[in-house]
């Protein structure tokens, strides 16, 4: 069983605001399991790169997908190290001096190295799982991968072992002799919801509109 927070490590140590960082796993996974974008870090030779993608995590494990052969799945996949950032804006922190503003935030870092998934009933499980992460009923409803389409995407997981979150939250902090100055602060709250579905125009007539509002990205809780 895993401990309940994650090791700290010279790499995961965080030293500037210290405060606000957190080791605790559940932590950790609440703040992934909300996320819809991370950015991959990575280097070939010389030169970083960082590319977006979507994440998935099912149990100790946090998934990446990509085209087979594309450049992020060629360099990470077979042992690859990554650094693996996930960040939730929270709220903008508007503070009475220009210095002290600030955002709310969930952030977790990841360092790893990339394990590729080649068996196929494993990756075709782990994709339907990435689908289920936006919509618990959607991998049921629409067609599977099949082998062509299976064959031409890389599943990529990452342990979670070196693992770091840091959180900010709360009012801004203001120098003493600010206080007393006429400006308004506070936090201005923001989240991710969602709009009004745009039906596909090549949609058939009969098919019925999804209850969005039952999506998992939007607050319903994900499995562990």
């Amino acid at each position: 069983m895993p401990q309940k927070t994650f090791p700290m490590t010279e790499k995961t140590r965080i030293k500037r605001g210290a405060n606000r960082a957190s080791y605790d796993r559940d932590l950790a996974y609440q703040i992934i399991d909300e996320a819809m974008v991370c950015h991959v870090g990575f280097a070939v030779k010389d030169q970083p790169y960082v590319i977006p993608t979507f994440p998935w995590r099912v149990g100790d494990f946090l998934y990446i997908h990509g085209a087979k052969g594309g450049h992020m799945p060629g360099q990470v996949a077979d042992g690859g190290k990554a650094c693996i950032d996930i960040t939730l804006l929270d709220g903008l922190v508007l503070a009475r001096s220009a210095f002290h503003h600030s955002v709310n935030y969930r952030s977790v870092i990841v360092f790893g190295e990339g394990q590729r998934v080649d068996h196929v009933e494993e990756k075709a499980d782990l994709l339907d799982r990435m689908i289920t992460k936006i919509d618990p009923a959607r991998a049921r409803a629409v067609r599977a991968a099949n082998k062509k389409e299976l064959a031409r995407t890389s599943v990529i997981g990452f342990g979670l072992k070196e693992v770091s979150v840091k959180v900010r939250s709360g009012p801004p902090v203001d120098d003493e002799e600010d206080y007393a100055l006429p400006v308004w602060a506070g936090v201005l709250p923001v989240s991710l919801t969602a709009g009004g579905l745009q039906t596909d125009p090549q949609l058939m007539a009969d098919v019925p509109m999804p209850d969005a509002a039952a999506w998992s990205v939007f607050g319903a809780p994900q499995q562990r």
